[in-house]
């Protein structure tokens, strides 16, 4: 029987010979069951029950008995239910209907198939820079908290092996962030970069308990811990997993590969140049089919490819426009046999061929000589905000060469700095200097402005003890809105987290802190299955209703 339905996922419902049933009902020689996983993987039949037996279950949940289904979307969940009412109620079925039923048997089973192989799935991943293709929207159900505090809602507090605002990444039931140490965590006296190591640090999800911390040694000599580099530091390029292995860029030190235990697979450096700004960089890699994609802005100028599995260059794409750039790119798929991914440049907005590197199309933007943020992404449209003489614009992905005036949606003059704009329900929020901001995706108007209670505040750069802007309620804020379960949150570097209702109308449901110590925060927040994960330059935070 199990090899009759190896090609149906548990969870499947399908229909066995009756001498193979067990128990339940037979109709015409057949009888329906749920396919199950045991503890050791493999399959086996789990009668479907009906009429009387049937009737006495009273759960409340879309599952069959004795198979746990995650809760699904209610439009599934109807047509689970009817899939499995038919099944329930089919010994009690006239003839006629009986045999209408087996004439459509597998269009009908196959909705059942679909719907609880969909939705077997563990809770999302949020395994990159905000999250799912960098949107920053949680896909989740689950309920996610409105308040919390040292006290409230906090399920555990870990100390982590020195600063980074890198941002976490949840993968199954295990948290990523990187870190670094040994030079640097103190401004007044840095110390010396012959000690400079870079940590990839994997934390259990469900204890907060650290189950290794990998260190890399530096590649040097590296930039000095001053000036703007300090607001920065060595640990700023969000990690990015595919569920196998984990991989994160260290800047000069390049690009490195661990795999869930920890072992260190690879590493190529793809550049040792520094941003004439003395900024360093910040672009998180992203992963596409069998490439880990660096933007290399600061170290070279460059997009690069490398093969997952050896570290390997595959492609490299290098221009000038790279400077200055420290967004990170997002994949648009354009049809079914084209996906762009796209990244904001100063001036201008580009479409790349991500398995070959090449320029497919490029966009006059924003008149700024930096790009601080990344587009966002929704169908077939990307959207960006940045500041410094900046503005906002949409552009539709896909065509070739230039497409300014073709592909152009709206453009305006709303203004943003760092922080990453979020779509939401045709609407597009971002946050400036502790305001917050809502757009309509479709026209670029101002639906609305409003600033957040305490959501202005900043901290001293991580390690350091000078305040830039004159303490909590100045200076520059870094971290990016995310969404989930219809709110937005989002952290001032100061530790202030904003909860705002998602919609037309300002709504800010509350303002709260995981801890009352100066320290910052300058990542943005992780999201999986209602728990948020936020990180300081002190300490990784988990946020979830008790």
């Amino acid at each position: 029987m199990v090899r009759r339905a190896r090609a149906v996922p548990a969870g499947g419902v399908v229909l066995v010979p009756a001498d193979r049933k067990g128990d339940g009902a037979e109709v015409n020689g057949m009888v329906p069951v749920v396919l199950v996983r045991g503890a050791m993987g493999n399959l086996a039949a789990k009668p479907v029950p009906s009429g009387p037996a049937a009737r006495n279950n009273d759960s409340r949940d879309c599952e069959p008995d004795g198979v746990s289904v995650p809760m699904m979307e209610p439009t599934r969940c109807v047509c689970f239910r009817l899939a499995v009412l038919a099944i329930r109620l089919w010994p009690y079925l006239p003839p006629p209907v009986i045999h209408m039923l087996v004439r459509s048997t597998r269009a009908w089973l196959a909705v059942a198939v679909f719907t609880l192989s969909v939705n077997s799935l563990p809770a999302a991943d949020w395994a990159r820079f905000r999250g799912p293709n960098g949107t920053g929207v949680s896909p989740d159900t689950a309920h996610t908290p409105v308040k919390f505090s040292p006290t409230e809602n906090l399920k555990w507090k870990t100390a982590l092996p020195g600063p980074g605002s890198s941002c976490p990444i949840v993968v199954g039931d295990k948290v990523f962030v990187t870190c670094w140490s040994g030079y640097g965590v103190d401004r007044g006296e840095p110390g010396s970069q012959s000690k400079l190591k870079r940590h990839m640090v994997c934390v259990d999800r469900s204890s907060g308990k650290i189950l290794w911390n990998t260190a890399v040694d530096a590649a040097l000599p590296e930039d000095q811990y001053r000036g703007m580099f300090a607001e920065n530091g060595y640990a700023s390029h969000t990690p990015v997993s595919d569920g196998k292995n984990v991989y994160a860029f260290f800047g000069k030190s390049g690009a490195v590969a661990f795999d869930m235990t920890g072992k260190q697979l690879w590493q190529t450096k793809v550049g040792s140049e520094s941003d004439r700004r003395g900024w360093g960089s910040s672009s998180s890699p992203v992963l596409y089919e069998n490439l880990v994609i660096v933007t290399a802005s600061a170290e070279s100028q460059a997009l690069v490819g490398l093969d997952k599995e050896t570290g390997k260059e595959v492609w490299r794409k290098e221009a000038q426009g790279f400077g200055g750039t420290w967004g990170t790119p997002v994949l648009v798929k354009v049809d079914d046999t084209r996906t762009d991914l796209v990244l904001a440049v100063p001036y201008e907005i580009w479409g790349f061929d991500p398995a070959t590197g090449k320029l497919r199309w490029f966009c006059e933007a924003m008149n700024t000589d930096s790009f601080c943020s990344s587009v966002t992404a929704e169908g077939n449209v990307v959207y960006a905000v940045e500041g410094m003489g900046g503005g906002s614009i949409a552009v539709r992905v896909g065509g070739m060469g230039d497409v300014t005036k073709t592909n152009v949606v709206w453009s305006g003059r709303h203004n943003s700095r760092i922080s990453t704009p979020l779509f939401s329900d045709g609407r597009i929020y971002f946050i400036n200097s502790g305001v917050a901001n809502c757009l309509d995706a479709a026209s670029g108007e101002k639906v609305y402005k409003e600033r957040l209670s305490g959501g202005g505040s900043a901290a001293p750069p991580a390690g350091g003890s000078e305040r830039r802007g004159g303490g909590r309620r100045g200076g520059q804020n870094y971290s990016s809105p995310v969404a989930a379960d219809g709110k937005l949150y989002y952290v001032s570097r100061g530790g202030d987290v904003s909860v705002v209702k998602l919609g037309a109308e300002f709504e800010l449901l509350a303002t709260n802190r995981v801890t009352e110590d100066t320290e910052d925060f300058s990542a943005s927040p992780a999201i999986s299955n209602g728990e948020i994960f936020l990180r300081s330059s002190k300490n990784l935070y988990c946020v979830g209703e008790k």
